[in-house]
């Protein structure tokens, strides 16, 4: 889910279609499809709780999903999709977040827009605009 944010987005996209696909492009197609539904899903949500609970819908069911799959592989198939699934994961990693921002605001005041203090604050914003 943290990938759909970032310009990693459709390497990791397609890698998963492939995952999911085991080779028939059909079943790769739909996944495709299933990854776009999820995309547009968190890019949708607004702010605070709703991003927050449509985040871990989306984590829960791609989970629930990748389960099932490792689950129905015979132990060597199993062992190929890990690999490949830990690939994935590092490609998200190495993508990092599409913005990051960082200041500092301990014991800051907020009046009219302008910052007096100094103090700790992070932004991350992982979906694109």
């Amino acid at each position: 889910m943290q990938a759909a944010g970032t310009e990693a987005w459709s390497g990791i996209r397609g890698g998963f279609a492939r995952l999911f696909g085991r080779g028939e492009a059909g079943r790769e197609q739909a996944e495709l499809e299933r990854l776009d539904q999820t995309r547009a899903a968190l890019a949708a949500a607004q702010e605070g709780d709703e991003v927050q609970r449509v985040e871990i819908a989306q984590v829960a069911r791609w989970q629930t999903r990748l389960e099932v799959l490792l689950e129905e592989l015979p132990e060597a198939e199993q062992r190929e999709v890990v690999a490949e699934l830990r690939t994935l994961v590092a490609q998200v990693k190495a993508a990092g977040p599409a913005q990051a921002v960082h200041n500092d605001f301990s014991g800051a005041t907020f009046t009219n827009s302008q910052v007096l203090g100094s103090g700790s604050m992070t932004v991350t914003n992982n979906h694109d605009k």
